[in-house]
């Protein structure tokens, strides 16, 4: 009987044995299969994500891209990996990662794992030049990105979404709608193939957030939004290599604004014919545009060129001053004046020369 009892025993202990190895040999088998499949390996991989896929695809998604060492384990593992907010996105993985770090950066939408392009609107840039910079980053030529940014539907569309933008920009003066409202930043794309409308309304949301804060600001100033942006875009052109004077340049045109005196703001000129230059020809400068305001008193319709914050402060925070004309000579030094009879002795007085139009 005992001999018996001992054989029974040893059996049991022979099956847990195998059970455990089997059990053992089970768990080292699945770790294996989610695992890397190069940990040497750190090229980049991209791979697309659609809108609504499931667990199970993504696996198929993972596996098509090579990036999948054993498909059984890994469908074991979405299904008990508790990914349950996926996300659908371009990722840039590598055959160095695991299973469960993939699902892990799609789960969350791990910004450090998505594709992205950057980038930039530029300050002081004119519309047609921030949308040559973007057509560098998305599947669009700048002609089709202007041609969004002209279409009238949409841009009633965007009228009705933003606080800030008003039936201004529809007047038919205004030579580009979105002028000075796309606030100059670095924008990353997260996605292979974005819209037109996604990136500008990606660009609106950073304007929406500057001016938000300025809001109160603005509307004590007594100006609407279009007409403190116009200003605005004015001082940074005529600031230019020049920051510390924007507050100070804002003071002469707010004063000529006031004295009903025409800006006589030569970089509204360049703006009729998209180009920058300090040799206006008298044609340009006889033209009957009205963003002349050689010619012309008020402001243009509407800005011309994007405007950094500083020069949005520069205009909330104006230098009070009974200056009326500023004159920028060819080494930077801005020279002030407050008869036009001071303002020709500085121009006299430091003249641009040939050489200093050709640098």
């Amino acid at each position: 009987m005992a001999k018996k009892r001992s054989s029974n025993l040893k059996a049991v202990v022979i099956a847990a044995a195998i059970i455990v190895a089997v059990f053992t040999g089970g768990i080292v088998y699945y770790l294996s299969g989610i695992g890397a499949i190069d940990s040497s390996d750190k090229k980049d991989v991209v791979v697309e994500i659609p809108v609504g896929s499931g667990a199970s695809s993504i696996v198929a998604i993972l596996d098509d891209a090579g990036l999948v060492k054993n498909t059984t384990c890994a469908k074991i593992n979405s299904r008990i990996g508790g990914y349950n907010s996926l996300q659908a996105n371009t990722y840039v993985f590598s055959r160095s990662m695991t299973f469960p770090e993939m699902m892990k950066a799609i789960n969350t939408g791990d910004f450090d794992y998505l594709s992205k392009e950057t980038f930039e609107i530029k300050d002081g840039y004119r519309l047609q030049q921030n949308a040559e910079l973007l057509s560098k980053a998305v599947p669009f030529s700048k002609k089709e990105i202007l041609a969004t940014w002209s279409d009238k539907e949409y841009l009633k569309s965007l009228i009705g979404k933003y606080w800030f933008l008003t039936d201004d920009i529809l007047n038919k003066d205004v030579m580009y709608p979105l002028e000075g409202y796309l606030f100059p930043d670095t924008y990353i794309l997260t996605g292979e193939n974005p819209s037109v409308e996604s990136v500008t309304e990606m660009i609106l949301d950073n304007t929406d957030r500057i001016l938000t804060e300025r809001k109160d600001e603005i509307n004590k100033s007594g100006y609407s939004v279009h007409e403190f942006l116009t200003i605005s875009s004015i001082v940074c052109k005529e600031g230019g290599s020049n920051p510390d004077e924007a507050s100070h340049i804002a003071g002469v045109f707010i004063n000529r604004l006031k004295e009903n005196i025409s800006l006589g703001s030569d970089v509204t000129v360049c703006y009729i014919f998209q180009e920058d230059r300090v040799d206006l020809k008298k044609s340009q400068l006889s033209s009957d545009s009205p963003y002349n305001t050689r010619k012309f008193t008020g402001l243009p319709p509407g800005p011309i060129c994007s405007v950094p914050a500083v020069d949005m402060d520069a205009v909330l925070n104006y230098e009070k001053t009974d200056d009326l004309f500023f004159y920028a000579g060819p080494d930077g030094t801005v020279y002030y004046a407050k008869t036009d009879a001071e303002h020709q002795k500085n121009v006299q007085a430091h003249p641009w020369t040939e050489e200093d139009l050709s640098d």
